[in-house]
């Protein structure tokens, strides 16, 4: 079994069993403000399976994002049953909602994707890796240039959980039924 598989069956086991160092971290992330820069990821593997390396100019980010669904502030439209409820889920993933606000936060930098680390009650932590758009190291590398060109990632949904929530990552027979037919845009 080689390094990263390891490393990844270990922060899954971690994760799955609530063990002592799992614990002491989200205690720790718990207390640090929502969102804050880290020097190297958490989850290595997982970092470097979306693109992280470890260079002059790719930035890590943690972040806090509240999950469940949202309450409505008080009741209004009509007495319709549909406008009477109180709880809504929200159309984005909580996921795409961390990278947005860290987007926000760091504007020299572009977002290269976004991975979970751990929760707490009703808090998820992410952690996201970001680009910085002037340095030359990230300008020189071919993987990392191209992403930068694209301004506003995040926005336009073509993080990687921007393409889930567009239905993106599968392609091929059977998937059909996952976006939208060309028909059903004429329609509407």
């Amino acid at each position: 079994m080689g390094a990263y598989r390891q490393m990844r069956e270990t922060f899954i086991s971690e994760y799955k069993e609530r063990s002592q160092p799992y614990k002491d971290r989200i205690i720790k992330w718990s207390a640090e403000a929502p969102i804050i820069r880290i020097e190297k990821p958490t989850n290595i593997a997982r970092a470097r399976e979306l693109g992280y390396k470890a260079k002059q100019g790719v930035v890590m980010a943690r972040v806090r994002v509240l999950g469940g669904r949202k309450m409505r502030p008080q009741y209004s439209g009509g007495r319709k049953p549909s406008k009477s409820g109180r709880y809504f889920s929200r159309r984005k993933s909580t996921q795409s909602i961390a990278e947005e606000r860290v987007a926000k936060k760091f504007t020299n930098c572009e977002v290269l994707n976004s991975y979970f680390v751990g929760e707490a009650g009703s808090s998820k932590f992410f952690e996201v890796i970001l680009l910085d758009k002037t340095s030359p190291v990230v300008l020189s590398d071919p993987q990392y240039a191209g992403v930068v060109a694209q301004e506003r990632r995040v926005e336009r949904g073509l993080t990687r959980s921007g393409r889930k929530h567009r239905g993106l990552l599968t392609k091929g027979f059977g998937t059909e039924k996952f976006r939208p037919s060309k028909r059903q845009h004429d329609r509407s």
